[in-house]
C-alpha cells in the first residue's frame, strides 16, 4: 500500500489552508461585477478576484516555503523555476469566465509538483461548497470523504465532457455510447468531476496549462484514473514549456475507448 510522505502531508495542509483563504478572497468578488481585463491577444479574461486571490496565496505558500519555486498563471514567469525541485503551481480561479458570468463552477487550484510530478494537490470551491484533495500516495478526498472514478457502465454508456465537433468524428460504433455533459468551463473541475465518478472522462483541448491540470492530475490518479497524452504518457510538469497537446483524462475504460479516437 502507498504510504504518503509526511513532507507532503505537511505540504497538502498548507496548499489547503491558503486555498481556502484564496477562495474566500475570490469569493467576495463573486456576483459583484468585478473589474475585468483581457489578455492574450482579447482570447483571456482576467479579473481583478483573480489577482487578489493570487496576491494572497503568494504571500502565503512563498512565506512558508521560500525555497520552493513559483508558476502562477497570474504572475510573470521567472525561469529560476527551472533549477527548483519542487515548485507552487497555481491558478488562482480556475474558471474564471464562468466566475465573471455568474456561474458556480470556478475553483482555486494548488499543487505542489516535485520533479515534474504533483505531489499534494487542492482545488477549492467556495461557490459549490466543494473542496477536492490528494497527496502523493494517500487517497483523492471530496469534501473528506474518499472519491473513486467510474467502472465499465453496465449499460455500455460513456458519459464524457468534449466538443461535439471531436464526437462526431468517433467511430460510429462508439458515438452510440456516448452521452456528452454541459461544458463545464473549468478544466480543473471537470476533471475532479471524473475523479468522484460524476462523469467517465474528457477530451482536453491543446494548450492547456500546467496550472490548470497539476492538481487536478494528482486527484484523478488516486482517485484511480488518468490523464495523459494522446501516446498515453503521464504529463510532465516545469518544463520550459508549460503548455500542452491534445490529452485525454478519464477512468480506465473511458480512456481506453477514447485514445484509439483520437490519436493518429
Amino acid at each position: 500500500m502507498d504510504i504518503p510522505n509526511e513532507d507532503w502531508r505537511k505540504d497538502l495542509d498548507l496548499i489547503l489552508d491558503a486555498a481556502r483563504q484564496a477562495g474566500d478572497i475570490a469569493h467576495g468578488f463573486f456576483g459583484a461585477s468585478p473589474e475585468v481585463w483581457w489578455k492574450n491577444e482579447g482570447r483571456s479574461p482576467v479579473s481583478a478576484a483573480d489577482f487578489a486571490a493570487n496576491d494572497r496565496l503568494q504571500s502565503l505558500l512563498l512565506k512558508a516555503r521560500p525555497n520552493y519555486g513559483w508558476l502562477s498563471e497570474e504572475t510573470d514567469d521567472d525561469a529560476a523555476r527551472l533549477s527548483a525541485e519542487t515548485l507552487f503551481v497555481i491558478d488562482p480561479i480556475d474558471g474564471t469566465r464562468a466566475f465573471i458570468n455568474g456561474e458556480k463552477t470556478w475553483c482555486v487550484s494548488v499543487a505542489v509538483v516535485h520533479h515534474g510530478s504533483p505531489v499534494a494537490g487542492v482545488l477549492v470551491a467556495p461557490a459549490l461548497r466543494e473542496e477536492f484533495c490528494a497527496v502523493a500516495g494517500g487517497p483523492a478526498l471530496r469534501n473528506g470523504q474518499p472519491i473513486g472514478v467510474t467502472g465499465d457502465r453496465s449499460n455500455g454508456e460513456l458519459v464524457i465532457a468534449a466538443d461535439e465537433s471531436l464526437v462526431k468524428k468517433f467511430d460510429p460504433a462508439l458515438l452510440g455510447e456516448v452521452r456528452r455533459v454541459r461544458h463545464v468551463p473549468s478544466l480543473a473541475y471537470r476533471i475532479a468531476m471524473i475523479a468522484d465518478g460524476r462523469i467517465d472522462g474528457t477530451v482536453v483541448r491543446r494548450n492547456s496549462h500546467d496550472w490548470d491540470l497539476a492538481a487536478a492530475d494528482l486527484i484523478l490518479e488516486r482517485a484511480g484514473g488518468q490523464l495523459v497524452g494522446l501516446d498515453g504518457s503521464r504529463l510532465v510538469y516545469n518544463r520550459e514549456s508549460v503548455s500542452h497537446e491534445m490529452l485525454v483524462a478519464g477512468a480506465g475504460h473511458a480512456v481506453r475507448s477514447l485514445l484509439p479516437q483520437l490519436a493518429g
